[in-house]
């Protein structure tokens, strides 16, 4: 005589599954969209500093350089924006005036040569 013996198998709860996937899938989502909002936040944050941007370009001034007040007129007029900020640094051996000016919102840092020490 032959038994035969039954094997039970753990019904396939669908329930359980469809939501299982829906909140992966809903997780990759969110997770995918913050990354995306983190770099443009990073991206704006360093629009708004000087520190970020690209230094201003090297001038040389003819007969010995230019004083801070002619570095700034000459910025000034050259960029239309408004100086909030000017001072001479010596680098090398030669003064360099640093020339921040505000315009459209954003600041840019000027370098211009100045006088050789």
């Amino acid at each position: 005589m032959t038994h035969l013996v039954a094997i039970a198998l753990r019904s396939y709860d669908t329930w359980r599954m469809r939501s299982t996937l829906t909140l992966l899938v809903f997780a990759a989502v969110f997770f995918q969209a913050a990354d995306a909002r983190s770099f443009e936040l990073e991206a704006a944050l360093k629009a708004q500093h000087a520190q970020y941007e690209e230094p201003g370009e090297y001038h040389t001034a003819q007969s010995g350089g230019m004083s801070l007040s002619e570095a700034i007129q000459s910025v000034k007029n050259r960029t239309g924006g408004k100086v909030i900020s000017a001072e001479t640094r010596v680098e090398g051996g030669r003064e360099v005036h640093h020339i921040k000016v505000l315009k459209d919102g954003k600041v840019k840092t000027y370098k211009i040569n100045g006088r050789s020490r």
